[in-house]
């Protein structure tokens, strides 16, 4: 799915959160959305999900306005925060509702959830816990399957790195880019880990508040160098 921004604006007070006058993510990319805390990351995510309302200008996903229309909703998946999860559920309870309100039978959703064992890591499913009751790195992980569950061909994940132990983040590295060759889904991920948005991203966008400072092709890693001079660190 192809995402088209033009003139989009968001402010908090005198903060600029976003000011994007163009840009436009390619059908199969996978971008890398990086930053330093308040570069407008999740803000941009927000009202690209029509879960913030810009200021001014428009986001377009396959040229329909989230903010206009449902229709970008069915094949559009998304993980922010916990927020997005039913943390009174068990993760089977969880992962039944969303085949029932998307119409999957229950033997479909358990096939589904076998494709998330190596993810998952024996700690997720069959214990009886409730969602909220699981760790950090076991909620985050719920929320990207939740995301994947439904094949979108639009992934929105912010920071899904985080709380994930070593082993898996490689996992779920491995995971998103043979999602996108199984799909050909555009991917979004924003990320503090520069090494991780390196190895995984076609494409990598970087901001700073607010503003788009860099849009680099990731070919090869083609953007560590670029990403190294910014950050005056080296991305191992």
């Amino acid at each position: 799915m192809m995402i088209t921004i033009s003139d989009l604006k968001k402010t908090f007070g005198e903060t600029i959160a976003c000011d994007i006058p163009s840009l436009t993510i390619n059908d199969g990319d996978i971008l890398g959305l990086v930053g330093n805390n308040g570069a407008g990351k999740t803000t941009l995510f927000r009202m690209m999900l029509d879960l913030l309302k810009p200021d001014g200008g428009a986001v377009a996903i396959d040229g329909v306005n989230p903010a206009e229309s449902e229709e970008w909703k069915a094949s559009t998946g998304a993980y922010i925060d916990e927020g997005f999860l039913i943390d009174f559920l068990t993760p089977e309870e969880y992962f039944a509702f969303i085949g029932k309100i998307t119409n999957m039978t229950q033997e479909a959703v358990d096939e589904r959830i076998k494709d998330f064992e190596k993810l998952a890591g024996g700690e997720i499913f069959g214990h009886k816990k409730l969602i909220r009751n699981l760790s950090a790195g076991n909620k985050q992980k719920v929320g990207i399957m939740s995301a994947l569950f439904n094949r979108p061909k639009l992934v929105i994940l912010d920071e899904p790195f985080n709380f994930l132990d070593p082993s898996s983040q490689n996992i779920l590295k491995h995971e998103l880019k043979e999602y996108r060759q199984q799909t050909g889904a555009t991917i979004l991920i924003s990320s503090h880990n520069l090494q991780h948005t390196v190895d995984i991203s076609t494409r990598i966008t970087l901001l700073e508040k607010g503003h788009i400072i860099k849009d680099l092709s990731n070919e090869n890693g083609s953007a560590r160098v670029e990403l190294e001079n910014y950050f005056d660190q080296e991305v191992e």
